[in-house]
């Protein structure tokens, strides 16, 4: 089980945003979520929802403008909206923490970072912004405990997204690289346009395998 749990790991060092508020229950344990404010290298920010148990929040100084830092995984789960099934994406906490002032500065050099261990189960789009920059959008499975798994988006640039054009559903991927928000619009049925908010993993680096029966050949490239 702690192989598959590494397969998935997010590591966030931002400012809490919103309050928090009740989100579900399971087996009598109680779970809220929050938004944190992430910021990116460039002056913008990624608005990143936190799913959190009550065990982890007792007796924690919760407060709006707190920064925190955050261990947990990216999730997936699917929500009936009008007829359809829609993928949602949390980040589930397994540590939440206070950083020491002195240090803040420090850990915001690198406050969005995350790994994953998976396989490619749709196959990947390659496609070129309207300002030239050339992407792969990648659908990634990574296994959970108690045989689930996570279906997480993912996004190649550049020679990476030339490289994924090229890879099919099954291959086996380790991605490294950072949780991102983006704002996108949708028309609906009445000709409104609604903005909405997606979140995806953009690849810094990724790592093919190529023989799981020999993890020491892989393919190795970086952005």
């Amino acid at each position: 089980m702690d192989k598959i749990i590494e397969a998935n790991k997010a590591n966030l060092v931002g400012k809490v945003v919103s309050d928090k508020e009740f989100s579900h229950d399971m087996y009598g344990e109680k779970f809220y979520v929050f938004n944190l404010e992430v910021p990116r290298l460039s002056s913008s920010v990624d608005i990143l929802p936190i799913t959190i148990s009550e065990r982890l929040l007792f007796n924690f100084d919760f407060e709006v403008g707190k920064y925190v830092i955050i261990e947990g995984q990216l999730r997936s789960y699917n929500r009936f909206v009008e007829s359809n099934n829609k993928l949602v994406l949390t980040i589930f906490a397994r540590e939440i923490s206070i950083p020491q002032e002195e240090d803040l500065q420090d850990k915001l050099r690198k406050p969005n970072e995350i790994y994953l261990d998976g396989f490619i189960c749709k196959k990947p789009i390659y496609r070129t912004t309207p300002f030239g920059r050339e992407i792969t959008d990648i659908l990634l499975a990574v296994n959970r405990p108690y045989n689930k798994s996570d279906y997480i988006p993912c996004i190649a640039w550049g020679r990476n997204a030339r490289y994924c054009e090229n890879l099919l559903v099954g291959d086996h991927l380790k991605i490294w690289g950072r949780i991102q928000s983006r704002e996108y619009q949708k028309k609906l049925y009445n000709g409104e346009v609604e903005t909405k908010i997606a979140f995806e993993v953009s690849i810094s680096k990724l790592d093919h395998i190529q023989n799981d029966n020999n993890r020491i050949e892989g393919y190795e490239l970086e952005g």
